[in-house]
């Protein structure tokens, strides 16, 4: 055997806790890895952690290497960097993304880890995930040059989606969302920043990632005729309300969700999850990325720290888990 490792488990819905756990050799076509950082994604991450997945979607979230059922107790997670121990002698050495909880040390199949370009920081490639989300939806989207567009939620989704927009030839690109505070994040991707109220109309393109019924809104508000809102928002249990009637027919609006469990329709067929993660690994070589990493914490506070971003005492778009070397 391998050893002890140490991962991080919900207990109960609020209640978060670190238990040993036993890892096994790896046998032939499989990796031990030794984590060096993970990523909490505040949307769904906290969503788990306040026990807010619908029963009708609990075989729908489970993520690749999940433990335990919703709403708990679960062992869940999917934004993990680490260095591969064992394994194949052209991963051995290798820093590597996997989409696996927080956990010390695992074993998995060596097809189920990623090898991060020389190009990435160990730290800022645990946004891999979510910038493979961002491509998907871009891929949903299909903007064209110069479209109008507006991100609505400067969270860790809408930002890496304005963040790959922010470099599509001729778009004139707004993050908008009610924080203020939102503006620095926006000037760090080189995106325009409005609050809802003051945000410019006749977008060609709007992409919603607030998880609120009057971001919803508003992004509608925000549309040209016959233009669309791609909806990013996983609102878990929570009823949304968004007005259907006044110019929502008559200006044929549409709402179309994206959502990175399949590839999108544009490019099913001809891209694989594997491609897709890879484009996102080579974006991520762009160091504006590094504004999504707004904080972190070492492993064994792990328990303190998810109730804080789950209540927002402690603000954040992606919280970074260092851990311990050697271990």
């Amino acid at each position: 055997m391998t050893g002890d490792a140490r991962a991080f488990w919900l207990a109960a819905p609020g209640l978060g806790e670190i238990r040993p756990v036993t890892v096994g050799d790896p046998g032939p076509g499989e990796v031990l890895v030794r984590t060096l950082h993970s990523g909490v994604s505040r949307g769904t991450e906290t969503l788990v952690f306040r026990g807010g997945v619908p029963d009708s979607q609990h075989e729908a979230m489970r993520a690749p290497f999940q433990e335990g059922d919703f709403p708990a107790p679960v062992k869940y997670g999917y934004l993990n960097v680490g260095t591969v121990e064992q394994g194949p002698p052209e991963l051995l050495g290798r820093t590597v993304f996997a989409l696996y909880p927080h956990q010390t040390r695992y074993v998995v199949p060596a097809a189920a880890v990623t090898v991060i370009p020389d190009t990435v920081p160990a730290g800022r490639a645990v946004l891999a995930g979510t910038v493979e989300t961002a491509v998907n939806a871009l891929w949903d989207a299909a903007p064209l040059v110069g479209d109008r567009i507006a991100v609505v939620g400067a969270g860790m989704v809408g930002a890496s989606v304005a963040a790959v927009l922010a470099r599509f030839p001729g778009a004139k690109v707004q993050l908008v969302d009610a924080d203020p505070a939102k503006a620095a994040v926006a000037a760090a991707l080189g995106t325009g920043f409005a609050l809802p109220g003051d945000a410019a109309g006749d977008c060609d393109l709007v992409v919603h990632a607030s998880a609120t019924s009057a971001g919803l809104t508003r992004s509608l508000e925000l549309l040209a005729p016959e233009a669309t809102v791609i909806e990013l928002s996983w609102y878990g249990d929570r009823e949304v309300s968004v007005p259907l009637g006044e110019f929502f027919h008559s200006r044929r609006l549409a709402i179309r969700s994206s959502q990175v469990g399949g590839i999108a329709p544009a490019r099913r067929g001809r891209r694989s999850y594997a491609d897709r993660l890879a484009i996102a690994l080579d974006l991520l070589a762009d160091p504006i990325f590094d504004a999504l990493i707004t904080g972190e914490s070492d492993f064994a506070q792990l328990p303190e720290v998810m109730p804080r971003l789950t209540d927002g005492s402690l603000p954040a778009l992606c919280h970074l888990i260092n851990y311990p070397v050697g271990e």
